[in-house]
């Protein structure tokens, strides 16, 4: 018999002893120029605030304004202690953004996947229901598809053939495809159009999750099959949490069964408020402005690239760690990403590009990958 406390010691040996082990880097503030615990100024090319709406004034006079008027939290979930009209006019405004029924936000975009696939899946039946994953989704999606207890088929990466003939040779009743838009670590872009055709025709529920679709693909208007939009509120709205989208049923049905919104207290009034208002900017003529300067930061490092997130493959763990520091050290952040995150040997750095880097920027990150001898194919 052997103690927990025994037990966690040993793993973290385990960990330190393999390489793997990280700590938490302190920053001084959000902004792409930032300072280090030890003052070292750096450019990030880290967050995932696409379009720097984190830092925008009427994001931030938004989240204060709502502070003042509805305090800095929540209380209990909404179903118990009731919603704020924070909470709906977001919603409201998700909806007519995405061109849906109806929206509904989650804590995280993690939860919103959790959510919105355990409640699918009950509703058609775990036992006649089989999901269809891409093998590259984010984890939420992976430990969604794991809790809704369904069968479940990973099919390859984009490998839309392979899922056109799972779809058809299904012995299930029901078939949920669910995949990134964007993918987090590759950067590349699902097929929404080919999804949705193939979706069609083998009557299929497609959710598809945008959380880094800031550039595109674009979803249907008018889609040919059964289509559920999950995204987050942290990345390009520049604020905390994330929603689901969809027609006023399947809303009706996260509400009423999805344990991430039943049993977790609301999102703050504050995180409500600046994600309705970077929706405001999102929809109007500066974040069109804001998206073509990202567009052209994309451009200037790969041109063509179909979204923010590039990646610099590496292959081992200590090389990718390495350039990663001598990127420190020229005053450049861009993380290392290692195992678990990514295969074992597919080691990278994780460019994430931002409306608000100045093409200066671009070129400087550019020439410091040239010193070190690092092209952008690794």
């Amino acid at each position: 018999m052997g103690s927990f406390a025994d037990a966690v010691a040993t793993a973290n040996d385990a960990t330190r002893a393999s390489g793997r082990w990280r700590t938490i880097r302190p920053l001084a503030d959000g902004s792409v120029r930032t300072s280090l615990a030890d003052g070292t100024k750096v450019i990030h090319f880290a967050s995932n605030d696409y379009l720097g709406l984190s830092q925008h004034p009427r994001v931030a006079a938004a989240a204060h304004a709502a502070i003042d008027r509805y305090g800095t939290g929540s209380g209990a979930s909404r179903l118990i202690v009731g919603g704020r009209p924070a909470h709906e006019e977001l919603e409201a405004a998700l909806a007519a953004w995405k061109g849906t029924e109806s929206a509904l936000v989650f804590p995280t975009g993690f939860a919103a996947n959790l959510g919105v696939l355990g409640a699918l899946t009950t509703a058609a039946g775990a036992d006649d229901t089989v999901i269809l994953s891409d093998e590259l989704n984010h984890a939420s999606i992976i430990d969604g598809v794991r809790l809704a207890r369904a069968t479940s088929i990973v099919f390859p990466h984009s490998d839309l053939g392979r899922l056109e003939v799972l779809l058809r040779d299904r012995t299930a009743r029901h078939a949920l495809v669910v995949s990134d838009s964007v993918f987090s670590m590759d950067g590349d872009a699902a097929d929404v159009e080919a999804l949705v055709e193939i979706c069609g025709r083998h009557d299929a529920l497609l959710v598809l999750d945008e959380a880094h679709a800031v550039l595109g693909p674009a979803t249907p208007s008018e889609p040919a099959c059964d289509l559920v939009v999950v995204g987050t509120l942290s990345k390009t709205l520049g604020s905390l949490g994330g929603f689901v989208a969809g027609p006023r049923a399947v809303i009706d049905r996260c509400i009423n069964a999805a344990r991430p919104f039943i049993f977790t207290t609301a999102s703050s009034p504050a995180d409500m408020a600046a994600a309705t208002a970077a929706v405001g900017i999102v929809t109007s003529a500066e974040g069109d402005a804001l998206v073509a300067q990202l567009r052209s930061n994309v451009d200037r490092l790969v041109p063509g690239h179909p979204s923010p997130i590039v990646p610099v493959l590496l292959g081992t763990e200590s090389r990718a760690l390495e350039v990663s520091q001598a990127l420190v050290d020229r005053g450049l952040l861009v993380p290392a990403i290692r195992p678990p995150t990514v295969a074992e040997g597919t080691c990278r750095l994780r460019i994430a590009l931002s409306a608000l880097h100045t093409s200066g920027d671009v070129d400087q990150l550019v020439d410091a990958l040239d010193e070190l001898g690092v092209g952008l194919d690794g």
